[in-house]
């Protein structure tokens, strides 16, 4: 008898220990962990904006990742627009697949062998990282969307692109003229990132 009682105890004991384990583990399976649409996407472009600046993500990472990001908001405004203004239970679902798609591509990008030098020698180099940070500060404080953010990138990861080309030509170094088209080039990327950033869009 003493020992029924015993394994009653025992077996009460071990289910109270079991329940927070099995409540945890539903939990982690939740989706998007209680975030809306729109905290996602703020998380997502904090991400992106953070990669960028820190140098894990190339400009053409970030431009893939951010042209993305413009087609799940895209989405986000006509789904609303469908359903007066609102996001229904499937739409919901259909956009947190999508983000969770976009969250696991943020991450390879950051964690790849593909980085941005964030601490240049050269002034080509020194002036594409300061492009880089001003893109990557107005992706964070939402002076530019993700497809403008999007737009810019391409063209950095052009100029980029270009820039290694030319190197390789001329044993890792530019020529004068190559320097000064790399400079025109750049300062057009500066206006637009100006105007950008000052536009009536927002993120």
């Amino acid at each position: 008898m003493k020992n029924e009682i015993k394994f009653s105890i025992l077996g009460a004991a071990l289910a109270v220990c079991t329940l927070p384990a099995l409540a945890q583990s539903n939990t982690t399976t939740a989706p998007a962990t209680g975030q809306t649409v729109s905290d996602r996407k703020e998380n997502q472009q904090d991400r992106i904006s953070q990669g960028v600046a820190s140098g894990q993500l190339t400009a053409g990472e970030a431009a893939t990742l951010e042209r993305k990001e413009a087609a799940v908001n895209q989405e986000t405004r006509d789904m609303r627009k469908l359903d007066g203004g609102k996001l229904t239970a499937a739409d919901k679902k259909t956009l947190n697949q999508q983000q969770n798609q976009l969250s696991n591509q943020i991450y390879k990008d950051k964690h790849n062998a593909a980085v941005q030098n964030t601490n240049p020698t050269s002034e080509v180099g020194k002036r594409a990282e300061n492009q880089q940070d001003r893109i990557a500060q107005g992706a964070k404080s939402g002076q530019l969307t993700a497809g403008e953010t999007a737009n810019l990138e391409t063209r950095e990861a052009s100029i980029n692109h270009e820039i290694a080309t030319d190197r390789k030509a001329n044993g890792g170094k530019l020529t004068n003229a190559e320097r000064a088209q790399v400079n025109r080039q750049q300062n057009r990327v500066s206006k637009q990132i100006y105007k950008d950033k000052h536009n009536a869009r927002h993120q």
